[in-house]
């Protein structure tokens, strides 16, 4: 920025929105629809000192705007807003408050709170209705100019099917933070997603995709704050452009960019968490950041006849006005900024179905909706909606629009009951086994819509899944009274912790046969980060606000042989599922066409290898069930699978369904490490909680031991750390169970 600056600024230009840099100077361009006079304030490079308040000249088409000649990349700014402060009606202008513009592409200094941030008197009998007339701009980050020049020319996105895609949700910070072979300031940060041993890890499993819990900048809630807890996992966005400031440690844009570029060149897409169903500004009693003092009324959906009050549809405390043209803008403008200045693969977009609102409810024809499937850029990415919120109408599972993969909560608990020896699951697991047909066959949708998981980011890992009974938060501070009562786990005999060698291998074996439930299903599987080595949280299960060991990956747990063992159990598991297309079928199943004599594309039976009976499918009792597969393997040639899983509480005898094959066992979950061998038996003894997952090949022979060979290779090298159903016989309606609206991810509503 020039040493001296104008009086005033030139007019510029409405488009753009955000602050542009041109060579010669910056245009700045922010939307208010009821503003009367937008102020550019303009502050010394560490943002501690305010230069200069300039008016924005013109107006054009509700786009405020002016161009600041001499400016350059690193010009620090804000915004302050003029205008009626009328809540009742929906307003809060209040100019003592400086504002982050909407379009910033990196902040600088951080959030401070103060009763200053508040556009009210925080202690006024009149609450909102009164006024704060105290700056806020001590208190606040402020925006940064930037010059978005970086080559990409060499960079080749992996462009992964969905049909092959397997997912790793992970966390920037938590994914390095107890790796003690990076520095300390790495750890946690962009930097160490691009260190070669993270990305060795990532291979050796086989993932094909790191799915980024939010990096969109945030606000740490003040109640979290007062108890010394912070907002973890970041479900708090205060600006959609700019990454979070304390994942760079260089503060350079490009260290984001270096590390997708990085994760790109080893064949592994990016995938970001984005959270534009709310704000942190919460409800009418929350902090004044951004677009509360921009625009109220235009940015956020308020109760009609009560426009004091914010719509609350996603129990965060306001809800983005997504209908209306110039917040769809700035969603979609956010998002083709991330897939092009950064590459992005794909975005996950929390309580999707918000979104997807209109006034009169949820649509799958929405604005929204339309305007990322019509998208040039943004079609072509990967597109996964959390299909729920707390608003009416607020479980849409399998309603939404193709080009969206949705994530499966009845695939979770199914899958988790079903191992813990629910009864009559039979039938709800065969759908879940087959893509889901009964929620995505609709609008050629296929089955890697459905993305199936075991465990996320939100709830128990998988080994707390094993080891808790009740969730245990206590250290959250709410008295144990958040996240879920119901997480569909089991202890196996003790609460948390065992030394018991029973209870230890029950556990092993449930883990194992949940995970391999899952590699082997039709669908988009997703693995949380660390489930592939063991990794707890203490039986706590909304996590949310511990940014502590209790959060982040234990790499010195990987280390250990169990560890290993787990973590060499899942790449055979992916390897698998790579090896045999059967696996990942992007068709759904009807069970109605014959590939070999007697053997269709799908068949059911139970542990004696008779067809499944209506009768049987409706025998509540029933937890043994066999799945068989059939069709093109790798080279074209007839392929056979049987996967078998024994629920029960005992071991059983399971008998290959005729005709008759030759068969061989790649997997059985009562050890982690056993080799592919023949059945030279007539039955396979399967143990209680048990899944085997059998191969024939009637023309041509395979390479059986392929898996084992990759998995033995990952136990081999240690870790760089401390050094649809739809068949002939379907089960009946009646089976399948009640929807049941998830929570969202973001913790408690805001005050």
């Amino acid at each position: 920025m020039s040493h001296v600056l104008p009086d005033r600024l030139a007019p510029g230009v409405s488009y753009p929105l955000g602050a542009s840099w041109d060579g010669l100077g910056v245009n700045f361009a922010v939307f208010s629809a009821n503003a009367e006079k937008i102020e550019l304030c303009l502050f010394d490079p560490t943002g501690r000192k305010e230069l200069a308040r300039l008016a924005l000249p013109e107006c054009t088409d509700e786009v405020w705007h002016g161009y600041l000649p001499n400016a350059h990349p690193g010009t620090v700014y804000g915004f302050r807003a003029h205008g009626p402060y009328q809540p009742q009606h929906g307003h809060r202008f209040n100019p003592h408050k400086l504002l982050l513009d909407p379009y910033a592409r990196k902040l600088v200094g951080q959030f401070r709170w103060s009763d200053a941030l508040f556009g009210y008197r925080m202690h006024s009998n009149r609450l909102d209705l009164s006024i704060d007339r105290r700056d806020s701009a001590p208190a606040m980050p402020k925006c940064v100019v930037v010059d978005e020049a970086f080559d990409w020319s060499h960079d080749t996105r992996p462009n992964v099917p969905w049909g092959e895609t397997v997912i790793y949700e992970t966390h920037v910070r938590g994914t390095s933070m107890r790796r003690h072979d990076l520095r300390a300031h790495e750890r946690g940060t962009f930097s160490a997603l691009s260190s070669p041993e993270f990305i060795d890890h990532l291979r050796k499993l086989g993932v094909t995709a790191v799915e980024l819990l939010p990096v969109h900048a945030f606000l740490n809630d003040r109640f979290l704050v007062e108890r010394d807890l912070r907002n973890y996992w970041g479900y708090n966005t205060a600006a959609f452009f700019a990454p979070e400031p304390s994942y760079l440690s260089t503060h350079r844009l490009d260290e984001m960019r270096i590390a997708i570029r990085q994760l790109h060149a080893a064949g592994i897409e990016v995938i970001l968490d984005v959270v534009y169903n709310h704000t942190c500004e919460g409800g009418e009693l929350g902090p004044t950041i951004s677009w509360r003092g921009l625009d109220n009324a235009s940015y956020y959906r308020l109760i009609p006849g009560d426009e004091r009050h914010h719509i609350n549809d996603t129990g965060c405390g306001n809800t983005l006005n997504v209908p209306h043209p110039r917040v769809l803008q700035m969603i979609t403008d956010s998002l083709r900024y991330w897939a092009t200045a950064f590459n992005i693969d794909g975005f996950r977009f929390d309580l999707g179905v918000t979104l997807g609102r209109e006034h009169t409810g949820f649509d799958p024809g929405s604005g929204f909706f339309d305007a990322l499937r019509q998208d040039p850029v943004l079609a072509q990415r990967k597109l996964i909606s959390e299909p729920w919120d707390i608003g009416p109408g607020g479980y849409q599972l399998g309603n939404h629009p193709p080009g969206f993969g949705e994530w499966n909560d009845r695939y979770r608990d199914t899958v988790r009951r079903f191992w813990r020896g629910d009864a009559g699951l039979r039938p709800d697991l065969a759908a879940r086994l087959t893509g889901s047909a009964d929620l995505f066959n609709r609008r050629h949708r296929k089955p890697w819509a459905s993305v199936n998981y075991v465990a996320s980011h939100d709830g128990y890992t998988l080994a707390d899944l094993v080891s808790y009974e009740q969730k245990h938060n206590e250290i959250n501070g709410e008295n144990n009274n958040d996240g879920h009562n119901e997480n569909c786990s089991s202890n196996w005999g003790a609460e948390g912790p065992s030394d018991d060698p029973a209870i230890v291998a029950t556990r092993a074996r449930v883990a194992r046969s949940l995970l391999a439930t899952l590699f082997v299903s039709l669908g988009t599987p997703m693995l949380l980060a660390g489930d592939e080595s063991g990794r707890t949280q203490q039986g706590n299960n909304n996590a949310y606000c511990q940014d502590n060991d209790i959060s982040w990956i234990d790499w010195e747990r990987a280390a250990t042989d169990d560890g290993r063992r787990m973590t060499a159990f899942v790449a055979r598991l992916i390897a698998l599922r790579k090896q045999h297309p059967l696996l990942r079928e992007t068709r759904f199943l009807f069970g109605d066409r014959e590939v070999l004599p007697g053997v269709h594309d799908i068949g059911w039976f139970d542990e004696r290898g008779e067809p499944l009976s209506t009768e049987a499918w409706q025998d509540t009792e029933g937890r043994a069930l066999t799945l068989r597969r059939a069709g093109p393997g790798r080279d074209g040639e007839t392929e056979v699978l049987l996967m078998m899983l024994n629920a029960s509480a005992n071991t059983l005898q399971f008998t290959p369904p005729a005709p008759q094959l030759e068969w061989y066992v790649l997997l059985d979950t009562a050890q982690s490490d056993v080799a592919p061998y023949a059945l030279t038996a007539p039955q396979l003894s399967i143990e209680a909680h048990g899944f085997a997952l059998l191969a024939a090949q009637p023309t041509g022979t395979a390479d059986w031991f392929a898996a084992w060979r990759a998995a033995e290779r990952v136990l081999a090298t240690p870790p760089a750390e401390p050094s649809g159903i739809a068949v002939s016989t379907a089960p009946p309606d009646e089976a399948i169970g009640n929807d049941e609206v998830d929570e969202s991810d973001e913790g408690p509503p805001q005050a």
